[in-house]
């Protein structure tokens, strides 16, 4: 960009490559400690990818140069924690509200279909702006979908049908200590 002055700036591309990428680190470290501590195993899952171009220089230096989603992936994690299985999706954003469109429509049926057969299905929301993580249940999500024709859920209801998640050292985002809440209330 030019300025007065013959002074320059150079404008960078804004990438939304790697949106939530603090959050699902912070995931990844939980599901670490779960696991290490025998408690869960929950992983992430893979994003299914056809390759159809590499370069090869050599074995070790292949470059993927072309490749393309196999199928819309699901959620993002998935796992089985006292004896239930459990899938959710985790999502950052820096506006004061969660925009549905982050969410597709297959995820939230699938989601919903988790549900339907006895597994728990929730979202992770970090409200990056605001510093706060929000756990909603799914059942929560589908009734807010079902009940409205708004295009985003207002922080204020993450705060009254959902749980707010503190940051922790280990485990860093605890979220199961909400699942206990929900699912495991007399044990």
């Amino acid at each position: 960009m030019k300025y007065p002055m013959g002074i320059n700036k150079e404008t960078k591309a804004i990438s939304y490559g790697n949106r939530g990428m603090a959050l699902e680190h912070d995931i990844n470290e939980t599901n670490q400690y779960y696991l290490h501590n025998d408690i869960a195993i929950i992983y992430k899952k893979p994003t299914p990818i056809t390759i159809t171009k590499v370069n090869y220089h050599s074995r070790k230096d292949a470059i993927i140069t072309e490749a393309y989603f196999k199928t819309p992936s699901t959620t993002d994690y998935n796992g089985i924690y006292k004896g239930k299985y459990i899938d959710f999706e985790a999502k950052e954003t820096k506006l004061p509200y969660f925009p549905l469109r982050n969410i597709h429509e297959h995820q939230i049926e699938h989601l919903n279909k988790i549900m339907k057969h006895g597994g728990i299905g929730f979202l992770i929301i970090h409200f990056v702006s605001l510093q706060k993580i929000y756990y909603l249940d799914g059942s929560k999500l589908i009734q807010y979908i079902e009940n409205t024709k708004k295009k985003t859920i207002p922080i204020d209801y993450f705060e009254k049908e959902g749980y707010s998640i503190k940051h922790k050292i280990n485990p860093r985002i605890d979220y199961l200590s909400i699942v206990d809440k929900i699912y495991f209330k007399g044990e």
